[in-house]
């Protein structure tokens, strides 16, 4: 059901959201890698793409990401057959000078990667909930120069009954703010 009175939107927007049921089916290299294609073309400050993707989708490492997870996205997240880790690089290439825009940007490459994975009938699931620290170790990345963003899910949607009764109730698409909450002209 279209919940916005705006008929230019695209679906694609109001469609999305971000179940936490996921089913055991496996996801394809060639569709994981055209979304990571499509978080690659995000926009970048100086086009330096500061943003990292790694990533678990085999039995063995995804049980390390899993771990990285707090309790509460565990529960649910263990079902995903791919669980990937967002970092920002901290310094420009170019001059070694702090990028106060690296986190932006890799939430651009994140929601560029979340459209495509919507576009091929995947769902995906970011998470804050985590073990910075673990995430570095895990996914061997220098804390120095990354700055660990989010663990996200992708997978297939499952049924909600498989999650606990009390994940359930949460398991639908959500509302957002009125537009003139986050909206203003001038002020």
């Amino acid at each position: 059901m279209r919940n916005s009175q705006y008929k230019k939107l695209n679906d694609i927007f109001i469609q999305r959201w971000s179940p936490r049921a996921f089913s055991s089916k496996q996801v394809s290299d060639e569709d994981l890698l055209t979304c990571f294609e499509a978080a690659r073309w995000a926009p970048s400050c100086f086009n330096e793409q500061p943003h990292i993707f790694v990533y678990a989708k085999q039995e063995e490492k995804l049980k390390k990401f899993q771990d990285i997870l707090n309790e509460s996205n565990r529960i649910w997240a263990q079902s995903a057959p791919v669980l990937v880790v967002v970092f920002a690089k901290k310094h420009f290439e170019r001059n070694e000078k702090f990028n106060r825009w690296a986190e932006f940007d890799s939430g651009s490459a994140f929601m560029s990667f979340v459209l495509q994975a919507h576009m091929l009938g995947l769902v995906c699931h970011g998470m804050g909930g985590f073990d910075e620290e673990k995430s570095y170790e895990v996914c061997q990345v220098d804390p120095k120069k990354y700055q660990a963003m989010c663990v996200f899910a992708v997978g297939y949607q499952g049924e909600k009954e498989q999650l606990p009764p009390q994940l359930q109730e949460k398991e639908s698409p959500n509302g957002r703010q009125e537009l003139a909450k986050i909206v203003s002209e001038n002020t």
